[in-house]
C-alpha cells in the first residue's frame, strides 16, 4: 500500500511540480486511510490518575460516601414507606428522588472504586455510551422532580384549602412519570449525537467517568453543530425547571408576607428551606459544568465540582429533609423506637 502510494506521488510531481510533493501526498493519504479505517472501541478513563498516590485513600473515601448515600437514601425511603403521616404528595416526591438519586450513584461510583484499585482504567465503547445515558437519564429525572417538588409547595402553600383536591394521587403519578420519561428521552437523544461521532484517537477521557463534554473533546469531526443542539438541550433541562421554580417561589413568598402571626410565617419558610437548599446546591453545580461556552469546558477543576453533583448532592437531599424538616425528625423517631418529646403545658 505504502509503496503505491509512493509511486502515485512521484507520477504526479513529475507531470506537475506544482502540485504536491511525493513525500507530503503519501503522509496527507495515509491520513485519511487511517481516519476512515481506525475506531476506537475503548477509551481511558484518566479520572483522578494524577493522584497516584492517594489512590488508596480515595477509594476509602468515595467508598464510605458512597455506602452513607445508600443508607441515607434507604433510611428515607423506608421512612416514608412505614410512617402513615408522611402518606402525602410532597413526600412521595421525596421518595421517588431518593430512589432515582440511589440510581445515579450506581450508574457511577462502583466503577470509580474499581477503577481506584485498577492500574486499567478502561471503558468500552458501549459500556460508555450506557453509563452516558443511565447517568443523563437519573439526572436528567432529578432535575424535573424537584421542579415538581417546588410545584407541590406553591400549591400547599398557596392553596392550601385546595391541595389534596389538586395535587391527588393521578396528578401525582403523571408528574412523576413525565420527568421520567422526559428525563430518559432526552438522555437518549444526547447519546445517539454522541455515538453516532466518529472516534478515532486519542481515547484518553479527562474524567472519571463518561461525561458529555470530555467524551465530544475526543471526536474527530467538527463538532459545533451537535455542541450547540446539546447545550439547547442543557438550556431545557436546567434552566426551564429552575425558573420555574423560581416562579413557584416567587408566589409563595408573596403568601407568607401576608401570614399575619411570625409563627405562621416562620413554619411556612422552614417547610420550604430544605426544598431550597437541594436546588441551589442541585441547579448551581449543574450551571457551572453545562452551561459555559466550549473554550471554558473540560478543565481538570470540573472533576471537583463533578464530584459535588456526583457524590455531595445525593448525600445531601437527605441529609437535609431528614435534619431540617420536623415531620421526618419526629417519623423517623417513631420508627425506631426512640423516645417522643412531649410538650408541658
Amino acid at each position: 500500500m505504502t509503496l503505491k502510494v509512493k509511486a502515485w506521488g512521484k507520477c504526479l510531481y513529475k507531470y506537475n511540480p506544482h502540485f504536491i510533493s511525493p513525500k507530503l501526498f503519501t503522509e496527507v493519504i495515509q491520513m485519511q486511510v487511517f481516519n476512515r479505517t481506525t475506531v476506537v472501541t475503548q477509551f481511558i478513563l484518566v479520572g483522578f490518575s494524577s493522584l497516584q498516590e492517594l489512590q488508596l485513600l480515595l477509594f476509602v473515601i468515595f467508598l464510605f460516601l458512597y455506602l452513607t448515600i445508600l443508607m441515607a437514601n434507604a433510611t428515607i425511603m423506608a421512612v416514608i414507606r412505614y410512617s402513615r403521616t408522611l402518606h402525602t404528595p410532597m413526600y412521595g416526591f421525596l421518595f421517588i428522588l431518593s430512589l432515582s438519586e440511589s440510581c445515579y450513584t450506581f450508574v457511577i461510583i462502583p466503577q470509580l472504586l474499581v477503577h481506584l484499585l485498577s492500574a486499567t482504567k478502561t471503558i468500552s465503547f458501549m459500556a460508555c455510551a450506557t453509563q452516558l445515558f443511565f447517568f443523563l437519564g437519573f439526572a436528567c429525572t432529578n432535575c424535573f422532580l424537584i421542579a415538581v417538588m417546588g410545584y407541590d409547595r406553591y400549591v400547599a402553600i398557596c392553596h392550601p384549602l385546595r391541595y389534596t383536591l389538586i395535587m391527588n394521587k393521578r396528578l401525582g403519578l403523571g408528574l412523576v412519570s413525565l420527568s421520567g420519561v422526559t428525563g430518559f428521552l432526552i438522555a437518549l437523544v444526547v447519546t445517539n449525537l454522541i455515538r453516532d461521532m466518529p472516534f478515532c484517537g486519542p481515547n484518553r477521557v479527562n474524567h472519571y467517568f463518561c461525561d458529555m463534554a470530555p467524551v465530544i473533546k475526543l471526536a474527530c469531526t467538527d463538532t459545533h453543530v451537535k455542541e450547540l443542539a446539546l447545550f439547547s438541550l442543557s438550556i431545557l433541562v436546567i434552566m426551564v425547571p429552575f425558573l420555574s421554580i423560581l416562579i413557584s417561589y416567587g408566589f409563595i413568598v408573596n403568601t407568607i408576607l401576608k401570614i399575619p402571626s411570625a409563627e405562621g410565617k416562620r413554619k411556612a419558610f422552614a417547610t420550604c428551606a430544605s426544598h431550597l437548599t437541594v436546588v441551589f446546591v442541585h441547579y448551581g453545580c449543574a450551571s457551572i459544568i453545562y452551561l459555559r461556552p466550549k473554550s471554558k469546558s473540560a478543565s481538570d477543576k470540573d472533576q471537583l465540582v463533578a464530584v459535588t453533583y456526583t457524590v455531595v448532592t445525593p448525600l445531601l437531599n437527605p441529609l437535609v429533609y431528614s435534619l431540617r424538616n420536623q415531620e421526618v425528625k419526629t417519623a423517623l423517631k417513631r420508627v425506631l423506637g426512640m423516645p417522643m418529646a412531649t410538650k408541658v403545658a
